[in-house]
């Protein structure tokens, strides 16, 4: 449990402390604001969206440097929600969020493990 919120807060940091290297689009569709942020290589480091006043919303991806998926979130209006995932090495953890908290986590090994989209 301790692993998932450390790796929580890893993921939440990066968004505060991502590389200046972005992209913003304004979505006139969901009035949201898009972003794609990027690593020093060039390669995808996260995907989401913003509300107009600042608070994450919706899907948001993390990818490593080599461009490997590692993280799925969820936003509404800044807070965690829904199923997480977190993809370290050979294992896969879904974490579960109820009102910006921890609900549930379940952790599969590699071998029980379909793909990554």
């Amino acid at each position: 449990m301790k692993n998932i919120v450390l790796i929580a807060l890893i993921f939440c940091s990066a968004l505060a402390f991502a590389q200046q290297d972005r992209t913003l689009t304004h979505n006139k569709n969901t009035d949201l604001i898009d972003v794609v942020y990027y690593h020093d290589n060039g390669q995808i480091s996260q995907t989401g969206s913003y509300t107009l006043d600042g608070k994450l919303q919706g899907d948001w991806f993390s990818y490593d440097r080599d461009g490997n998926k590692i993280a799925a979130a969820k936003y509404n209006k800044g807070e965690k929600t829904g199923k997480w995932f977190f993809w370290e090495g050979n294992v896969l953890k879904e974490v579960d969020y109820s009102k910006n908290k921890i609900a549930n986590v379940v952790e599969w090994n590699k071998t029980n493990i379909a793909a990554r989209d």
